[in-house]
């Protein structure tokens, strides 16, 4: 299964964005293991100096979105997981800013932030070869709106590789 089969029903409407990031060349299994490794590499190639910096006043640095990207594949793989096991209890936003400030990104280094996103990838990717293709359709709510699981995938992706363009457009050129 790939992007395209993915029904805006399946998802709510500020995700489109973010969706519309990921290639159809590769199916959710594959693109799920492929792009990880592909920003892993994007950026063990940024400066050194780069990782701390904040573009403007209240902005995060690289390693807060690091660690954000991190956040939220945790809580989109468990929304995931449990529309899968049909289970039909709606659940909440999260506030990712309060999330940002406690973290503590800063205080961590690079190779440590990149060895924890490849782990959580490594833990969602086992959780959606495990998912029959009946489980993929599952839709359950979450921030009052409905999520299929396979849109919970591809939205695990295209976060990540919307955040990857903010890097290269807003940290890189400057």
């Amino acid at each position: 299964m790939n992007i395209k089969q993915i029904t805006s029903a399946e998802y709510a409407a500020y995700y489109a964005p973010i969706l519309h990031t990921v290639s159809d060349e590769y199916s959710l299994l594959e693109e799920l293991e492929i792009s990880v490794h592909r920003l892993i590499k994007f950026v063990q190639n940024i400066p050194m100096d780069k990782f701390d910096y904040r573009y403007a006043e209240g902005k995060w640095t690289i390693k807060d979105i690091l660690l954000h990207l991190i956040d939220a594949e945790r809580i989109f793989a468990y929304r995931a997981l449990r529309f899968a096991r049909r289970d039909r209890i709606p659940l909440a936003s999260f506030d990712e800013d309060a999330y940002v400030i406690s973290a503590g990104a800063n205080q961590r280094n690079i190779q440590d932030l990149l060895s924890e996103l490849a782990t959580v990838r490594q833990a969602t990717l086992a959780l959606f070869k495990t998912f029959s293709d009946d489980d993929l359709l599952q839709i359950g709510q979450a921030s009052g709106q409905p999520m299929s699981v396979r849109a919970l995938g591809f939205v695990i992706i295209g976060h990540q590789n919307h955040h990857q363009k903010i890097f290269q457009e807003r940290y890189l050129n400057q």
